[in-house]
Order: C-alpha cells, then structure tokens, then sequence
C-alpha cells in the first residue's frame, strides 16, 4: 500500500485553509498518510530570529495557530501525523503553541516531537566551515549576528516518529526531509538505500512548495492556462515502497496537476539535475520518467541516488544596515515624462543631500523597473509604453544607519510640492536589512535528536 503525503502550506504566508480539503482527502482514502507544513525559508528564518530578540515568546511561525486550527484534531483522530518547520527560531515556542491548541480542542494525549541541533550560533567559531555561497569569509560576531542554522536531514524526524509523536516541530531542516521522513518510518527504507532516499526527498521537493506542483505560480493566460487559481488543490503524493510516486491532489479543488507542471517543480532550485545535494543523499534526475496516468494524476519514475554529501549547508543571517523604499505616482497626459523628471530630480538632491557610500535605485513601475540595473540609469524599457499612462517612481536604498536611509526617502516624500506636476499616492517605509552567507560544516559536527516536548520543558 502507498503511502500518502499531503502538502498543506508551501510558505510563510501561504494560505491557511488549504489543508482542509487535502486532509479530508487523505481520511476519505483511509490509507497511511502524512501531513506536511513547509513555511521556512531563509530570510523567514533571520526575521524570526529578530521577532524573539525582541519578544522570547515569538519567533516561530505567526501563522501556525491559524494553520492547525482546522486540522489538529482531524489528523490525531485518524492518525494522520503532521510534520512542520513551523517552529523557526523557537522551536519550544511553536511546541508550546501546538500543545495550548491540542488542549482547547480536547486532543488528549497528543504527543508532541521537537527537533534539536540546527542553530549552532554558539559554537559557529569553533566549527570547521567552508565558504559555499558567501560575499565574504570573514564570520559576522556580536549582535552582528543573526542566525546561524544547519540543514538538517530527516533522521530526528524519524527519530520523533519512531518515538511516537503525533505533531514533529522543526526548525531549519532541508525542506523536503519533512517528507522524506515518514516514508523512512512508513516502508522501513535503509539510510544507504539511496534511490528510494532519493525517490524519497523528491517527493518532498514536489510537494515542499505547496500549490507550485498543482497550478499556482505556473499560470499565465493564453499560453498556459489554470482553471480556479482561488480554489487551489494542495498536492497529495502517492509513495510506493519501491519509490514509485504519483502526484495528485484532492477532487472538487482548482488548479492542474499534468506533465507541465510537475517537470517545473522537479527543476524548481536545482542546479545540477545529476548531482542535487540534500543532506540524506544526492539525487540524480538524469534518467527520470514522466507518464500522464489520468486527469491531474502524474507519474514520476527513475530517480537515482548517490551517497549523501560529506558536508550540510550552514546559512548564517547577519545584520545589512538598514533598507528603505519610498514610491510616488504620476498618471494622466505627459505622465511618464513626468515620472522621468521626478527621478532626475531625485538623483541630483541624493548626490548632495546623502553621503556617497548610500546605494539607490529608481525605477519607474509600469515603464522599466524589473530588468533594469541598479545605475538609475533607465536603460532598459518596456515597450510600448504610453506616455500618459500611469506610472509609479520608486527609489529603494540601503545604509548602515537609518538616519540616511530616512533622509533618501524623505526627498522622494517632498517631491510633493517640489517636483512634477501631479505627483500622489506617496508610500515610504524603512526596515532592517539581513545579509546571508551559506557554508558547508562537516556533517560529524552536527548533532541532531529529537525528543518529545514534555520532556523537553525539564532540560
């Protein structure tokens, strides 16, 4: 019998009522199954490890009460086990969050599994690190540093399975070890059994990013058309023991599940298709096969796995200074000759109002923004463009301190009365700016374990 993963978010701020239909799915088939929640990503992870600087209750996913709320007590009734990466920066927060809401909906004895060992922010000097992905090889110290958080594997989350949880709460872990692990757990595989791993975290990268499999992110009118983008079905993943997969999704929802779509999501963030890393093993997408069984049901075959990698990625968040972004509009006749004047202005007030070392671009939305460069320059533009349409000037910029940061965006502010005629709608807001730096740490300085969350209020 396969076993059934259920996508019921694919990022921080993914809708909070798509994994009701996936869950009402995966009761009415009956079959073993999983329920998996993906919101971490890297700048999700720097933020919460702000939000609990600032309150040591935060910093985990805001989202998660609203998350669970429909589906806790489904999934406990008919042993659904839901594993999340909700738990960010605080694991025991979300653990804590989880077990209050098991607790008003009358889930007795819900057992909670919580992962340790991916924020290693304390030891990071000590470790033997190899710069990956990095501007710099030189390790940000003090309050400079943000973050710091291995990629875990999914052997704690078996772990937390195997010691009978029925919610496992993460923090940084590869994305698709989520979902890797209950079919670790489900069909026995062995961690040297490297095609079936590899089928395995496959199945994870096709569902990690929730509706991109089924339609969401892959429409666009005319060339590739999605039916009921505001009823989106989630994916569920049929796994066989032998790492057969078969991408479905619930019946009645919107969106599409063909060939299209899944051999975008198979290539989603992979930068070599014969050598993708994760931390459980390497997989090969060299020889992978693709059959349309059915409407919105897709076969995927012939995933091969090499021997996991040597090393994990370690992203570490550190402090950028501060962003800043200001926008004006200009609409009616002569609006984008407008628009340009307003940037000109801008340009020559910065020059001497801001010290050198502050970084701007100005684009103009609606004429060049996207595929322009950061000169200001307004090289680039779209075509046609209608001189008295409508158009938004907007200036970003970055310093170290704020003060300059306010003060770029305060110029755009009084373009109101002295720039172009029309200006309106002006919008500024300031935040902190997060760098990152990825490197590889050896994966025998590593500790990962899983424990459940009663015991872990006494350690």
């Amino acid at each position: 019998m396969s076993f059934l993963l259920g996508s019921g978010a694919g990022f921080s701020g993914d809708r909070t009522d798509a994994a009701t239909p996936v869950v009402a799915e995966l009761i009415r088939r009956g079959q073993p199954a999983a329920l998996i929640f993906e919101t971490l990503g890297e700048r999700t992870l720097a933020a919460a490890h702000r939000a609990m600087r600032e309150d040591p209750q935060a910093g985990f996913e805001p989202l998660l009460e609203e998350l669970l709320e429909p589906v806790l007590a489904d999934c406990q009734r008919h042993g659904i086990a839901i594993l999340g990466n909700f738990g960010a920066a605080n694991v025991a927060g979300a653990c804590r969050v989880v077990g209050e809401l098991a607790a008003h909906q009358g889930c007795d004895g819900l057992r909670i599994g919580r992962v340790h060992g991916d924020d290693v922010r304390d030891r990071l000097e000590s470790l033997d690190l190899e710069p990956w992905e990095a501007e710099t090889r030189t390790l940000p110290t003090g309050e400079s540093l943000i973050s710091a958080n291995v990629y875990l594997g999914a052997a704690a989350l078996v772990q937390a399975l195997e010691q009978g949880a029925d919610v496992v709460v993460t923090g940084r872990v590869a994305d698709p070890a989520l979902f890797l692990a209950p079919l670790v757990r489900h069909h026995g595989w062995a961690w040297d059994d490297w095609d079936r791993l590899a089928a395995g975290m496959m199945a994870g990268h096709l569902g990690e990013c929730g509706a991109q499999v089924s339609g969401g992110y892959f429409a666009d009118p005319g060339l590739k058309e999605v039916a009921e983008l505001a009823t989106l079905g989630y994916p569920i993943i049929e796994v066989e023991a032998d790492g057969r997969l078969v991408i479905t999704k619930p019946a009645g929802t919107g969106g599409c599940i063909d060939a299209r779509t899944v051999k975008e999501q198979l290539l989603y963030e992979v930068h070599d298709p014969a050598h993708y890393l994760t931390p459980d093993v390497v997989v090969d997408l060299t020889h992978v096969v693709i059959n349309e069984l059915g409407r919105d049901r897709v076969e995927v075959l012939g995933i091969r796995g090499k021997p996991a990698p040597a090393r994990l990625k370690t992203t570490v968040c550190y402090d950028g200074g501060w962003q800043g972004e200001a926008e004006i509009s200009y609409a009616g006749p002569n609006a984008l000759a407008r628009a340009r004047l307003a940037v000109s202005v801008l340009q020559e007030r910065l020059r001497f109002r801001a010290p050198a070392e502050l970084r701007t671009r100005l684009d103009i939305i609606g004429h060049t923004s996207v595929f322009d460069d950061d000169s200001g320059h307004l090289r680039r533009q779209c075509r046609p463009t209608d001189p008295a349409g409508d158009y938004r000037v907007r200036l970003a910029c970055e310093h170290a301190e704020r003060r300059w940061v306010e003060r770029a965006t305060q110029e755009l502010l009084a373009l109101y009365c002295a720039g172009p005629a029309g200006g309106g709608g002006v919008r500024r807001h300031f935040q902190r700016r997060v760098h990152t730096a990825s490197f590889l740490v050896r994966r025998d300085d590593v500790t990962a374990r899983a424990s459940l969350y009663e015991d872990a209020t006494h350690e």
